[in-house]
């Protein structure tokens, strides 16, 4: 099985999950933008420790599983599982969350001059 293979299984999954999330309105915009910032931090550091670890040869890829594209010395193919992470996580995370109730709207604040005046010593309204 080559690299791309297996990725194509993992993004799969991580699609299906952050589709059925946003199906049921469990994405929303601050959570994309999150995971937005997420995918650029954990793109740069499998750049920069996944080129650490192949220069020193923690280990290798077979060069007839993997495409031949590579950014310094990782292939292509590394950056699919740090992508899988960031968009199928949030999702299955929304999706066990438990259900936040709905929120209504409260009605606007009244100001001093709208409220009712005190009672005098009588008891009646001034």
């Amino acid at each position: 099985m080559t690299y791309l293979a297996l990725n194509t299984v993992f993004l799969a999954v991580a699609l299906a999950t952050a589709g059925l999330a946003w199906l049921r309105g469990r994405i929303d915009r601050r959570m994309l933008s999150a995971a937005g910032i997420a995918l650029v931090a954990v793109l740069l550091l499998t750049a920069v420790f996944d080129n650490v670890m192949i220069a020193v040869g923690l280990f290798s890829y077979d060069p007839d599983r993997i495409l031949g594209v590579k950014i310094g010395l990782a292939p292509l193919e590394d950056f699919g599982y740090p992508l899988a992470a960031v968009i199928g996580l949030p999702a299955l995370w929304a999706l066990l969350a438990p259900r936040q109730p709905q929120r209504s709207v409260a009605p606007a604040a009244s100001s001093a001059a709208d409220a009712p005046a005190p009672p005098d010593a009588d008891g009646r309204a001034s």
